[in-house]
């Protein structure tokens, strides 16, 4: 499979605080990464990094073949699909016209900017995809949390990525949109065999059952990674959140419990 991303040997330092320190990462075609770890333990960071939002202090990044320092990152950024649920838009967009916007990586439609017959095409299919058909002329504030995180997931492959880096697109959510959303992943993971994800999130429930590989992190380092299976283990999740835990699969999702100890 083709390498979609490589970091290597990365160290981010802000105000002298070190963020991120000799964090490695490979990431193939057809790859589904989940980033996990506490608050505080980099994750967000390093998402940025892979989303060429910033430039590694130390090591390097190379992103769809593309190194970082080398190339225009705002170029760059149009080959990522960035699913962000702090999404600033305002405006009362309908679901379609929010879609298109991924085509122009812009918050709200560019003035003269029209999209082609194809274009149209491609935002219906996705909406139909992400299970927004009967919402594609809903206005934006009318929608729920899970209908516009899964707007904004068909927003993001409107450019046709090879590469969707999602922060935490499970946040506000309540059980029913959670699931949906959950369920979107997986059926985008079926359509599209070749895109590769990398999802950031604290706990293991959110993770689509398509995902195939983890990366732990604590304080800014790389506790652990690999295979899901391997790395999503009680011991090594417990070490990651400090906790004793408990880790079960069954039907590919992935549940967490603290062990009590026996009296």
């Amino acid at each position: 499979m083709s390498r979609v991303l490589r970091a290597e040997d990365v160290h981010v330092v802000r105000d002298g605080r070190p963020l991120l320190q000799e964090v490695s990462l490979t990431v193939r075609a057809g790859e589904h990464w989940a980033l996990l770890g506490a608050n505080g333990a980099g994750k967000s960071t390093l998402l940025s990094l892979l989303g060429a939002l910033v430039h590694p202090t130390r090591g390097t990044v190379e992103v769809l073949g593309r190194r970082l320092g080398r190339v225009d990152l705002r170029e760059l950024r149009a080959y990522v699909g960035h699913v962000d649920p702090r999404h600033p838009l305002t405006a009362p967009l309908r679901v379609r016209d929010v879609v298109l916007t991924g085509l122009t990586n812009s918050v709200a439609p560019l003035p003269r900017w029209r999209p082609t017959d194809g274009q149209l095409r491609r935002a219906d299919g996705l909406i139909e995809t992400l299970g927004l058909a009967g919402h594609r002329d809903a206005r934006w504030p009318t929608l729920s949390q899970g209908q516009r995180g899964r707007t904004l997931i068909a927003r993001a492959l409107m450019p046709e990525p090879r590469l969707l880096l999602l922060d935490e697109p499970a946040t506000g959510l309540d059980l029913p949109g959670w699931e949906r959303l959950l369920d979107a992943l997986d059926t985008l993971r079926r359509t599209y065999p070749a895109l590769a994800t990398v999802l950031v999130t604290h706990h293991l429930e959110e993770l689509p059952a398509g995902t195939t590989h983890a990366m732990l992190l604590r304080e800014g380092r790389v506790l652990a990674q690999g295979p899901a299976a391997d790395v999503l283990t009680g011991d090594q999740v417990g070490k990651c959140f400090d906790l004793p835990l408990a880790v079960d699969r069954h039907d590919d999702r992935w549940s967490v419990r603290i062990r009590r100890r026996r009296t």
